[in-house]
């Protein structure tokens, strides 16, 4: 995952994107959809694109 091979924490990309960490964590095992804007902040945080982010492909 782009969050892991950046070497961020759960918590550090929750600050870095304005997303709650329960958020993260619920995204990641697939428990909830995140809302496009979310999906964008996160993705700018991690530096990559929306669409790699969907797809899991660097």
């Amino acid at each position: 995952m782009f969050r892991t091979e950046r070497g961020l924490t759960q918590e550090a990309l929750a600050l870095r994107s304005g997303v709650t960490r329960n958020v993260l964590i619920d995204a990641e095992l697939g428990r909830r959809g995140l809302l496009y804007e979310r999906l964008f902040d996160i993705a700018e945080a991690l530096q990559v694109t929306a669409g790699q982010l969907m797809d899991g492909n660097p």
